[in-house]
């Protein structure tokens, strides 16, 4: 099961946007990295193709490391760690270590 995944609200702890908090956009596992919306934004230049026109210079978000963002604890929204934890009907969920608060619903 993985701790942090698409739509979850994390804030960043290391790195040049460190403190800032964003909404993940997409999780790539296989590289250990996250997609965070306002995060780590990075220019681009774009050849013009049939669906852009123009071209040019472009700004984007580029993916960030997984060990440098933490999930924002749904009480408080400071950063916490998370852990799994099984119900008693055997599903398993993520829970918020600082406040013990349940993430998945």
């Amino acid at each position: 099961m993985q701790k942090i995944r698409k739509d979850d609200e994390v804030v960043v702890i290391a790195g040049k946007s460190k403190g800032a908090r964003g909404k993940v956009l997409r999780v790539l596992p296989a590289k250990s990295r996250v997609l965070v919306a306002g995060v780590n934004i990075v220019t681009k230049h774009v050849k013009p193709t049939r669906q852009n026109q123009r071209g040019g210079i472009e700004r984007r978000e580029a993916p960030i490391h997984i060990s440098n963002v933490m999930i924002a604890d749904p009480q408080t929204g400071e950063p916490t760690r998370v852990r799994i934890s099984t119900l008693e009907g055997g599903r398993k969920v993520r829970v918020a270590t600082k406040s013990g608060e349940q993430i998945d619903s």
